[in-house]
């Protein structure tokens, strides 16, 4: 089934109508309803696998939960508090994995924990924590924790509060783009014969003899409507899997327990942190500092959720917490509201425990198995999606033993396409790409980085077609971005570029609100895109980046 359209990779609108229409009545072994984190990664297991797999989500691609989480790669320190010694191990191995599969989008990050007197922490349980953690999550040794007395904690972090400082502990995590990661399993699974298309909803199962044989979908684009039928259905539909298992009629038992996690970001002027910071609360929570490009984000929230989930917002008492908490930790110029230059809200699909708070649910995978045969995955962290996905392929191998499959093929599997053997590698590509290209391309090193940072060994091409173009070099620059966009990676909509393939809405909101109008204008070149088209999605790109500075427009500070 490698056809010239897998061969090339070729992702383009008008690729994916002819597609989608060959597709209709089609049979699958594996139809997967989500194209989150852990839906891309079942995708790419199964495929991997030699079974055939159709993948459909609603918007785009990590466009839920995928694409606004902490960003961190992480064992969950906070885990042992509630003995959930497998889950750090299993998170903790899965970290290392994932680092080694596509290095360029899993970074080491040193993150700094500060000893307060009043903290969540003092330094001997914080030791033994962190070490505990180190062991079970097989951190070499030359990473292990670090522990700093005062100064030298000061001398790593000098903007921390100094009056009440104890000590601090070194510990090591890994730092990602959550959307940036999905979008590259869903190229991956692509690469290898599985069928996976954004704005493709699922709207109904269908049924033969009581059990579920397929799906009826929707391609939201064009407003037409198909047919897939496949052996196994899974749902890893995350915040909407119990929508899913009510269309099924398998709404029982265990539901879903949301949660809602809100990030703020703010200039790296305004906190020049030089080292990620996992700060307390001094209220029974811990929160992050990550500096990242020309920014620094601060987070999370973990509040209880009953709301829309299609529209997740962050309200001003999200951003009290975040602010206070940081202004309470960090020797800085108070943060107020118009220092924010973007923030995030997303959901956290767990599953419901009861009388235990949202700090207090277990981050643990669970699988529903519906007397129609319907698999449902919910719970579960960004860091163990290969896990899970193996999780659910052996299920399906278990349940459909006629269905010919092979052994999990992930642990090893290169997910870039031109991948790079270790960091210290792509840490050399990087820096060769700014040596090479800066004066050509007339970019400076941040830039360079963070394209490399974004794309992998792709910048290389994406940079050689700026410095062919004639104009601003910045222009030059979006121009090749969308250009790769367009035809390898799906974009449908200008949210799809600024947030989810690129992160600038959050991490480089300036260069888009400098070229809006050219990143619109080359969208519409690019997509073809009807005047109507376009005129919706510049009134998308405003209130993207009218709701990005909200909190600008309040005038009290925090």
């Amino acid at each position: 089934m490698l056809d010239i359209y897998r061969q090339i990779q070729d992702m383009s609108l008008s690729i994916r109508n002819k597609t989608l229409a060959s597709l209709e009545q089609s049979n699958f072994d594996l139809i997967i309803i989500g194209g989150g984190i852990t839906g891309a990664g079942i995708a790419l297991d199964a495929i991997l696998r030699g079974v055939s797999v159709l993948l459909v989500e609603k918007k785009d691609f990590g466009s839920g939960t995928s694409s606004k989480s902490t960003k961190l790669i992480h064992g969950g320190l906070r885990y042992l508090k509630q003995l959930e010694f497998g889950l750090v191990r299993e998170t903790g191995v899965e970290r290392a994995i994932a680092h080694n599969n596509i290095p360029h989008l899993v970074h080491p990050e040193k993150m700094l924990l500060p000893i307060f007197p009043d903290g969540e922490f003092n330094h001997w349980s914080a030791s033994i924590a962190i070490s505990v953690y180190d062991r079970l999550a097989s951190v070499k040794k030359k990473d292990r924790k670090q522990s700093y007395d005062r100064r030298e904690t000061l001398e790593i972090e000098p903007l921390l509060r100094s009056e009440a400082l104890q000590s601090s502990i070194q510990y090591s995590e890994y730092r990602t783009d959550d959307a940036r990661l999905t979008m590259e399993l869903i190229k991956a699974a692509q690469r290898h014969g599985a069928e996976a298309f954004n704005y493709v909803e699922c709207t109904g199962l269908l049924y033969e003899d009581g059990q579920v044989n397929g799906i009826s979908a929707m391609d939201t684009i064009h407003s037409k409507t198909y047919s897939f039928y496949g052996r196994n259905i899974v749902s890893a539909a995350g915040p909407w899997v119990d929508g899913i298992r009510e269309k099924d009629g398998s709404l029982e038992g265990k539901k879903l327990h949301l949660t809602k996690g809100v990030h703020l970001v703010v200039p790296h002027e305004k906190l020049p942190i030089r080292s990620a910071v996992y700060f307390d609360d001094f209220e029974g929570r811990m929160l992050f500092a990550i500096p990242r490009w020309s920014a620094t984000y601060i987070g999370t929230t973990d509040t209880n959720y009953t709301g829309s989930l299609d529209q997740v917002s962050t309200n001003q008492e999200d951003a009290d917490y975040v602010l206070e908490a940081a202004n309470r930790i960090f020797d800085i110029e108070p943060l107020g509201y118009s220092d924010i230059i973007s923030h995030w809200a997303g959901l956290r699909p767990l599953v419901h425990e009861a009388s235990k708070g949202p700090t207090e649910i277990s981050r643990k995978d669970e699988i529903f198995i519906a007397d129609s045969g319907l698999i449902s995955i919910a719970g579960g962290k960004l860091t163990g999606f290969r896990k899970m996905a193996k999780r659910i392929v052996d299920l399906v191998r278990k349940r459909d033993p006629q269905l010919r499959m092979g052994a999990c093929e992930t642990r090893y599997f290169p997910i870039h396409e031109e991948h790079i053997d270790s960091y210290e590698d792509y840490q050399e590509f990087r820096e060769t790409m700014f040596e090479l290209k800066k004066n050509k391309a007339q970019l400076n090193r941040r830039q360079v980085y963070q394209l490399c940072d974004t794309f992998g060994k792709s910048a290389d091409r994406i940079i050689e077609r700026a410095i062919s173009l004639d104009g601003h070099p910045i222009e030059n620059l979006l121009t090749a971005e969308l250009e790769h966009c367009s035809e390898k990676e799906s974009i449908v909509c200008v949210d799809d570029y600024v947030n989810r393939r690129t992160s600038r809405l959050y991490f480089d909101i300036q260069t888009v609100i400098d070229h809006q109008d050219h990143i619109l204008r080359e969208m519409h070149r690019l997509l073809e895109w009807t005047d109507s088209q376009f005129e919706e999605n510049r009134i998308t790109l405003e209130n993207i980046l009218a709701d990005a500075q909200k909190f600008k427009l309040a005038i009290s500070p925090v």
